[in-house]
């Protein structure tokens, strides 16, 4: 059965083909003490619809980005290793993790495999690979259900109708947390969600544009 995502539960977004959550999920001994839905999603669809570049398509940036991963991961002590190739095909784990009950357990493996040991899930002898890591004997036939495609585009659907634009991202009081680098900021929001509707918070929150949209000009 399909389930749509209910904004009033706490969910964590994540897509495999990011590093930050893997190196978020690492850190999962230190999140708010909520019951969050982990539910993976497409973040090539997310960049599609609000229209944001792919960022291995802008050099600098994916330089900066893989030599920020590896700084946060020393800085942190959390074990890192790029796959082969980057970016890869992210849709076979995706469907593998909905396939699989999608809990943060059998989530924390599949980023393992790929960000600690430096797998590559999108060949085929990679995934099958990761099935055994995970233990799942019938991997490729899971995935290959339509229930479980369409599960991972309703919850990337679902994610875009809520205002998800990137990975990860915390949902909690129904507002949005982006980047590993968000999680003082959930946890004080955690402690503290009055925060977010203090007079400063509300009034940057409502800024107008100082810039005219070319297209609409």
């Amino acid at each position: 059965m399909i389930s749509g995502i209910d904004a009033n539960q706490p969910t964590w977004f994540y897509d495999f083909v990011s590093p930050f959550s893997y190196l978020l999920l690492e850190q999962y001994d230190k999140w708010p003490g909520i019951d969050f839905e982990p539910r993976p999603v497409l973040l090539s669809d997310l960049y599609r619809h609000w229209g944001q570049p792919l960022g291995y398509r802008i050099g600098a940036k994916r330089v900066f980005t893989y030599r920020h991963a590896l700084f946060r991961a020393e800085q942190l002590g959390i074990p890192f290793k790029m796959p082969p190739a980057h970016p890869f095909d992210p849709v076979k784990p995706l469907l593998l993790a909905i396939a699989g009950g999608a809990d943060i357990t059998f989530v924390r493996e599949i980023f393992r495999f790929i960000w600690r040991d430096g797998r590559d899930p999108s060949t085929d002898e990679g995934f099958e690979q990761l099935c055994a890591h995970v233990g799942i004997a019938n991997g490729e036939a899971l995935i290959e259900q339509e229930a479980v495609r369409a599960q991972l585009r309703r919850n990337t659907n679902d994610a875009i109708a809520l205002g998800v634009f990137g990975v990860p991202t915390f949902l909690m009081n129904k507002q949005l947390f982006w980047g590993e680098d968000a999680l003082p900021m959930v946890l004080y929001c955690a402690r503290s969600p009055s925060w977010l509707q203090s007079h400063e918070v509300e009034r940057i929150s409502a800024l107008p544009t100082g810039l005219v949209d070319a297209d609409a000009a």
